[in-house]
């Protein structure tokens, strides 16, 4: 997980900002803004990134059927995973088309099949649930989520086990920002007020309103 949380660091995917916060689209404010799709830039770490996710998927859930990217973050890295383990590969929109055949799900699909979802973060859990949603319409079973970070929010954590739904990631916000102090990246008078708006990110933004 070090690995990793060095790598969003490095490439500066992860960006920290107390003084004025980042606006998330649900409105709060957050001191920690995080990119992965800037991994995809690097060869090496979007391969590493990769490896990771077919050494979980491999382990964890070796009888899947299908890999399946939520969009738009996970479309990519989903790809890239179902080449390699030799799967087919669907994504998952945030809502239905607006033309054509309406689909919410982009790719051949069967009920019954055994799916994997990847997704290359976890606020809330929210927009990564209601993919999970869609593909239990379709009568598919989902196995798992492999996310490559999550911001470890207790909403989040009980958002998977109300929707019953097994969530690994390669890293997580504490050993981010453990590894952030130690290389550097925030200061220690700032480490304090982000652990703050980890242990309570409503009350934070709302202060900060």
């Amino acid at each position: 997980m070090n690995t990793v949380a060095d790598y969003l660091l490095q490439i500066k995917a992860v960006k920290f900002n107390n003084q004025n916060p980042f606006t998330w689209a649900s409105g709060r404010k957050s001191p920690i803004y995080c990119d992965n799709r800037v991994t995809l830039s690097y060869p090496e770490i979007r391969t590493y990134i990769r490896d990771q996710f077919v050494a979980i998927i491999r382990e964890k859930y070796a009888d899947v059927d299908v890999i399946a990217g939520v969009a738009t973050g996970g479309i990519a890295q989903g790809a890239l995973v179902a080449q390699i383990l030799e799967k087919p590969f669907i994504y998952i929109r945030a809502e239905e088309k607006k033309h054509g055949m309406n689909n919410r799900i982009e790719g051949h699909i069967t009920a019954g099949q055994k799916v994997v979802v990847i997704e290359d973060l976890v606020s809330t859990g929210k927009s990564s649930l209601l993919a999970v949603d869609a593909l239990r319409e379709a009568n598919c079973e989902v196995l798992g989520m492999v996310a490559i970070f999550t911001y470890t929010l207790q909403t989040a954590i009980e958002n998977f086990e109300k929707a019953n739904v097994k969530l690994d990631t390669l890293t997580t916000y504490p050993i981010l920002l453990k590894q952030a102090v130690a290389g550097g990246y925030v200061t220690e008078s700032d480490f304090a007020s982000l652990n703050e708006w980890s242990a309570n990110p409503e009350k934070w933004s709302n202060d900060r309103m």
